[in-house]
């Protein structure tokens, strides 16, 4: 047995062991985010149950959302009467919807307690803009405060109607985003100028005279389409559908609150299999909606996306250049040594440090300054004098920049010296033999460590909600009005909207699908980035290849 020791193979098999058990781990996290995330956009079932809500009987529709076994006396002690000899029982989690007439969208229902347990055709779920779900039976639809339809046409008529709300829904957000966004743009725009004139002591009668002009141009532009909108918001408040919930009480909700509507219990696997794809696609491609608990997260993709890209851009030359000095140029020496012992501190300073930095240094230090060198017309308003995507870039730049510089430095490291010795010996400077031959070989180890300041990157949160992360952001960091990438906006991110949705929703219960949805996207935005990253270092190594062990 001792013998077997000395030879080290126990310790193989438990390094293997241990390194098994972690990717069952790792798989085993993502597999139940995903059942969880994925399983989100499913058209669930409705049920509706009859049960004894303390002597009373009471029907109740919603979806079963989760099971657990609790303690009979714990039950009791809320109030609950169960007549039941077993120290537990089971119970259910139903989304019952219906807050605005109700109170609550969510009820734990004993299941001793019910009676009845049925899936009947004709109940409609509607997804509105606000105020959740709705359940119920549809009665009726009305146009202009009149039936149209009851009974069994009311549903192909509140189809064909709500895909027009839907439609107008769709053309007033355009509207009002793009449409009035540009004329609001100018008017600003004329505004600073105005400004900027008046600071320089050029605003001449005809300058205040054009600007007025344009100005004026620009209100009879804004009111024709306010005009507009009136008109296609009062074509979208026509109709109406009537609808019966589970308490009995019939209420007419107006089809420009409606955003989806569909019979989940009536529904084919094919159609629930369309659905799902229409959900999904939404979800990646909507703007959120409902306190972030409900729609897409189209603009936290885009805000995550593009400040990892603009922090590669800055990080990527500051990294390379400065293991560049460290490995080429300083000399071995008190300098030297303090210079690597500060990187290696900086890489365990806590995220959240980095991120009080940022927002004293960048923000209120460099971005107040930058305003009143740069955008007097505006001051005080500031302009990179708040948090915005370029200071959340810049510190995170400097949170990761340990990283790539400890990479970049041991793949210049790796080089051989015949190399160097080769180069210098055909005529060429030190400099040309770093730029055409130290660089190009080295530049495998430069992507490890891109890729890992990816990783590490993408997935801050703390530091984000100093200087530049919002929970809900108007505009999107790039757009169609000129310079197009706009630096100062804040920004939405995937990781601070799992931490809001999560843990500051007014709904914990209605928003946890949404956790997990968003958790894993973010996952994959992760990896579709760093798979990019490897892709690019195993070309650069493919191609340098021959090179690199002589």
């Amino acid at each position: 047995m001792n013998q077997w020791f000395k030879t080290g193979t126990p310790f193989i098999w438990i390094t293997a062991g241990m390194s098994a058990l972690a990717m069952v781990m790792v798989y085993g996290v993502l597999a139940l985010t995903a059942a969880r995330g994925l399983g989100h956009f499913w058209p669930a079932v409705v049920h509706e149950i009859q049960w004894n809500d303390n002597g009373t009987q009471t029907t109740l529709i919603g979806e079963k959302v989760e099971q657990e076994e609790v303690s009979v006396i714990r039950l009791r002690d809320t109030g609950v009467k169960l007549e039941t000899m077993e120290p537990t029982v089971s119970r259910s989690l139903y989304k019952i919807g219906n807050r605005d007439t109700l109170g609550f969208d969510f009820k734990w229902v004993p299941d001793p307690l019910v009676s009845k347990d049925t899936l009947p055709k004709g109940i409609v779920t509607i997804e509105r803009h606000e105020y959740g779900n709705f359940y119920g039976y549809l009665l009726a639809v009305k146009e202009g405060g009149q039936t149209i339809a009851e009974g069994d046409k009311a549903w192909t008529e509140a189809e064909s109607r709500a895909e027009r709300a839907q439609g107008l829904f769709r053309q007033i957000l355009s509207i009002e985003k793009y449409d009035v966004g540009r004329i609001n743009y100018h008017i600003e725009e004329l505004r600073l100028e105005e400004n900027r004139l008046r600071l320089a002591q050029r605003l001449t009668p005809e300058a205040q005279e054009r600007i007025n002009k344009e100005r004026a141009g620009y209100q009879v532009t804004f009111d024709e389409i306010r005009a507009s909108l009136d008109t296609l918001k009062k074509d979208i408040a026509r109709d109406s559908l009537v609808i019966r919930e589970s308490t009995g009480k019939v209420v007419e909700i107006p089809l420009k609150n409606v955003a989806e509507l569909y019979l989940p219990n009536d529904m084919s696997f094919f159609g629930k299999v369309g659905f799902y794809f229409h959900k999904f696609y939404l979800f990646i491609f909507d703007d959120p909606r409902e306190a972030n608990t409900e729609g897409g997260i189209f603009p936290a993709i885009f805000g995550t996306v593009m400040m990892v890209i603009l922090m590669a851009i800055i990080v990527t030359p500051l990294g390379i250049v400065a293991a560049i000095y460290m490995r080429e140029y300083a000399k071995n020496g008190p300098l030297l040594r303090v210079i690597r012992i500060s990187v290696n501190n900086l890489a365990g300073v806590p995220s959240i440090v980095y991120g009080v930095f940022g927002l004293g240094f960048f923000v209120y230090f460099v971005g107040h300054n930058v305003d009143k060198w740069f955008y007097a017309e505006a001051f005080p308003a500031p302009t990179f004098g708040s948090p915005g995507i370029f200071w959340a870039s810049l510190t995170l730049a400097l949170l990761t920049l340990p990283v790539v510089i400890v990479a970049t430095e041991e793949g210049l490291s790796r080089v051989p010296r015949s190399i160097r010795e080769g180069s210098l010996a055909l005529g060429a400077t030190k400099a040309e033999t770093l730029v055409r031959t130290v660089l190009p070989l080295a530049s495998p180890a430069m992507m490890t460590g891109l890729i890992l300041a990816i990783a590490r990157a993408a997935g801050e949160v703390a530091p984000l909600m100093l200087v530049g992360v919002v929970k809900l952001a108007p505009s999107l960091p790039l757009d169609t009005f000129p310079p197009f990438l706009h630096l100062e906006r804040k920004f939405m991110h995937l990781g601070f909207h799992i931490y809001d949705v999560g843990f500051q929703s007014p709904n914990v219960e209605a928003a946890r699908p949404m956790v997990y949805a968003t958790t894993l996207l973010l996952v994959l935005v992760i990896m579709l980035l760093n798979l990019a990253a490897i892709q690019i270092r195993n070309r650069l190594r493919e191609k340098y290849k021959g090179l690199e062990g002589n």
